[in-house]
């Protein structure tokens, strides 16, 4: 095996792993893909007599790679308009809810969450509360002490667990019921029915980015939710069809318009009803969602 061979083999294997750190440090698949790209062409002229673990080498080449292209991303991000989400993810099929950490941490509750934090304090948080990586390796990451990267991690924790309830993963049979349920409701105009689906308090957040017709604000209430739903039914394209799949751990619908994939929306349950949505319209989104991905930590 030539060392250019070993250099893809190491690589590879490990890929699943590096592109989940990278999305969930970054909120983007897209982003996410120029990441490892970038991280394997460093990675390519490294002496691998000098690796002593390559899991922790690539993990902080990657962390590092994800933290640049962060802050580049910043001031995007500040001038986005209305409310910014999440790319979708579509898992590969694997049970991802077999890991119950792995599955919560790429929720877009968990993600849109992450995106209140620094992006040292969400590297770090990632590294160490997802993946349960060492301080000291976590402080060759980001270039902090390990004495700050403790506070860093200490302080993203708190914000954290201050700001999210605690998650609640959903029977899959009973996720792809209430889904279906949720979707006849929206396509007849069922008020009614799409109330009684949701908490009182349920919460709508609909992604634009200004190039495609969406809530600027977050929509919050059974009754509000439902109006703004069943409106956006009416005012809907020709030959609009849905399929219902798995994205970001959670049940998701894809709203196609004939063969075009016009929006996704993702579903959180809880306590057995619906309780937060989430629509992706932005056109430049919704690409990344037509890749199964494979995730791991």
């Amino acid at each position: 095996m030539t060392a250019g061979d070993e250099h893809a083999q190491r690589f590879t294997h490990l890929r699943p792993l590096l592109f989940t750190i990278a999305y969930e440090i970054l909120g983007s698949a897209t982003e996410s893909d120029d990441v490892l790209q970038e991280s394997y062409l460093r990675w390519a002229q490294v002496d691998l007599a000098t690796v002593r673990d390559t899991k922790s080498y690539l993990a902080q080449l990657v962390t590092r790679e994800a933290l640049k292209s962060l802050r580049a991303s910043a001031r995007r991000r500040e001038d986005y308009v209305g409310p910014w989400l999440p790319e979708p993810l579509l898992l590969d099929g694997r049970d991802a809810s077999a890991d119950v950490v792995l599955a919560e941490s790429v929720t877009m509750a968990m993600l849109v969450l992450l995106e209140t934090l620094t992006p040292d304090e969400r590297a770090v948080f990632v590294l160490r509360d997802v993946f349960d990586f060492d301080y000291d390796e976590i402080s060759e990451a980001v270039g902090k002490s390990v004495a700050a990267v403790r506070q860093v991690a200490h302080r993203a924790r708190e914000h954290v667990h201050a700001r999210r309830k605690r998650f609640e993963p959903v029977d899959s049979s009973y996720a792809a019921e209430i889904t279906q349920q949720f979707l006849t409701a929206a396509t007849t105009g069922d008020m009614d029915g799409l109330m009684s689906l949701m908490t009182p308090d349920v919460t709508a957040t609909a992604d634009g980015g200004g190039r495609a017709g969406a809530a600027r604000r977050p929509i919050t209430g059974a009754d509000k939710v439902a109006a703004a739903i069943t409106g956006g039914m009416r005012r809907g394209l020709p030959g609009m069809r849905y399929e219902i799949v798995t994205a970001n751990s959670a049940p998701a619908v894809l709203v196609y318009s004939d063969d075009q994939l016009q929006a996704v929306f993702t579903i959180e349950i809880r306590e057995g009803r619906i309780s937060r949505l989430y629509a992706i319209a932005n056109p430049d989104k919704l690409p990344s969602i037509t890749v199964p991905r494979t995730i791991a930590r």
